[in-house]
């Protein structure tokens, strides 16, 4: 619902994480390139991919060799792969845990409680 709003107000889309840091391929119902392939079909301004490695970097190029826009079907076939492994959440850390949230690590980032706050919800006793 947000992307395309975003595509009709002129608004730049970037797309990252398009393999959630990678934890999605270790559910075996999809590959990188499909990964990748399906981001650049998305109406966004850039995919940025991470490159921690020289073969991450010919994925990449690879990518965007063999890129040709997925049609509705194949996307439809596409999300059909990964349908049971993303209704379990198991592979959305994201969305499941805290593990790739740094402020819930470090809760001293947010700084304390303004007194506005205090105001509307003071501390329980």
């Amino acid at each position: 619902m947000v992307l395309p709003e975003l595509v009709k107000q002129n608004i730049g889309v970037l797309g990252m994480k398009s393999m959630g840091d990678g934890v999605i391929l270790k559910s075996k119902s999809v590959t990188a390139m499909e990964c990748l392939h399906y981001a650049l079909s998305l109406p966004t301004s850039a995919v940025i991919t991470g490159i921690d490695k020289p073969e991450i970097l010919d994925q990449a190029f690879e990518a965007a060799k063999t890129f040709k826009p997925m049609n509705r079907d194949e996307i439809v076939q596409l999300l059909a792969k990964t349908k049971e492994v993303a209704m379990a959440g198991k592979y959305q850390l994201f969305k499941t845990s805290s593990h790739f949230d740094s402020t819930a690590k470090h809760p001293d980032w947010l700084g304390g409680e303004t007194p506005g706050v205090q105001d509307l919800a003071p501390p329980s006793a």
